[in-house]
């Protein structure tokens, strides 16, 4: 009978060691999957008047992606922090909730812009692009920015309807940001409201408490 139960025991062992490393490996593999973008260039650029003379909205683009330097900069101009002593962004926010968080919709998959660690965090597999719109160009275009509000930060009493209104607010002040940017650097951008946003929220299987505001693209022009 010891016999028996040693060599269950060794057994046992075996089964948890192996098990250990599998889990250990997938969260390897899920945190390999995160992008640590490089630091983005903060400086330089189009005169700010230029650029506001330039704000254009496109709807063609070029299929071909967005370097990953031209992404950081991108998300830093979006809402990246510009105060590093208080973490206070390049957009305003209602009340600093900072209730709005970007998602990235890439060919190879959904992430979370981390404006802490400047990187892109791994949400979820698959090419969603095409569902972050109604209109036929938004599956062409190499990143579809998706603008979320997390009601859960927006503290205090208030009505689902004024939340509602300062999300949009907030998206709005960060889509700005990237039309500037796009102009400075010759991108093409158009923000969307013609979203089928009960329908994204459950393809990007938000909770009851996230919201889909607007979605933005961004791009190359055709060639």
């Amino acid at each position: 009978m010891a016999t028996i139960l040693k060599k269950i025991g060794r057994k046992m062992k075996k089964i948890l060691f192996v098990s250990f490393f599998i889990i250990l490996s997938i969260m390897s593999c899920s945190q390999n999957r995160n992008i640590q973008l490089p630091e983005p260039k903060t400086n330089g650029g189009m005169p700010l008047m230029e650029a506001l003379s330039k704000r254009i909205t496109s709807r063609e683009f070029s299929a071909k992606e967005l370097d990953l330097q031209t992404i950081s900069n991108l998300l830093w101009a979006a809402n990246g922090i510009n105060r590093p002593d208080n973490g206070l962004k390049t957009a305003p926010s209602a009340v600093n909730w900072q209730e709005i968080d970007i998602y990235v919709c890439l060919s190879k998959g959904v992430y979370i812009y981390n404006s802490l660690s400047n990187s892109l965090e791994f949400y979820m597999e698959g090419d969603i692009r095409e569902a972050t719109g109604r209109q036929p160009f938004v599956k062409d275009a190499p990143i579809n920015l998706v603008y979320v509000a997390d009601f859960s930060k927006m503290t205090g009493d208030r009505t689902e309807e004024v939340k509602h209104w300062y999300s949009a607010a907030d998206a709005a002040f960060i889509a700005q940001n990237v039309y500037l940017f796009c102009a400075s650097e010759n991108l093409a951008t158009v923000v969307r409201g013609a979203v089928d946003k009960i329908e994204l929220k459950k393809t990007m299987n938000l909770p009851e408490n996230k919201h889909v505001v607007l979605c933005q693209s961004v791009g190359y022009h055709p060639e």
